[in-house]
């Protein structure tokens, strides 16, 4: 229904690369802008859920909490979430060992434990649990 209804929206993403090689904030800026950017209608003002915001070559604002008080945010952050959901189900289909349509990439004892006994897919991000598996993350 957001979809349909909304005037204009757009997904942009960052890949594992440049995750790593950014930082995961400046890739989440990155991909920020490149939502803004393949909007079919450029915006007069871009808001941002937290308290950063990319240079969008429009006036933007930063609200913290914004997906609770303000309903274009709430909006952009459940197609944000429901992208990524549906991605993560398509990467389930391709390194079923991981777990992906469980835990969502997120860091739950189950895909740590599958980190451990499989080493990391090349969706992984390298960040220290990942380059350094036996680790001890406590299941």
């Amino acid at each position: 229904m957001i979809r349909a209804e909304s005037i204009a929206w757009a997904v942009g993403l960052a890949d594992v690369a440049e995750i790593d090689s950014l930082n995961i904030l400046q890739a989440t800026m990155l991909a920020m802008r490149r939502a803004v950017a393949a909007l079919s209608i450029a915006p007069m003002k871009a808001l941002v859920d937290g308290d950063h915001c990319p240079d969008f070559g429009c006036p933007a604002e930063a609200i913290v909490k914004g997906d609770r008080d303000i309903p274009s945010i709430s909006a952009a952050s459940i197609i944000a979430k429901t992208v990524r959901d549906a991605m993560l189900l398509d990467l389930d289909c391709v390194y079923p060992v991981y777990g992906f349509a469980q835990h969502k990439g997120y860091g739950t004892p189950e895909h740590l434990a599958a980190l451990r006994r499989h080493g990391p897919c090349p969706a992984h991000r390298r960040f220290m649990p990942v380059v350094q598996p036996s680790l001890d993350f406590g299941d």
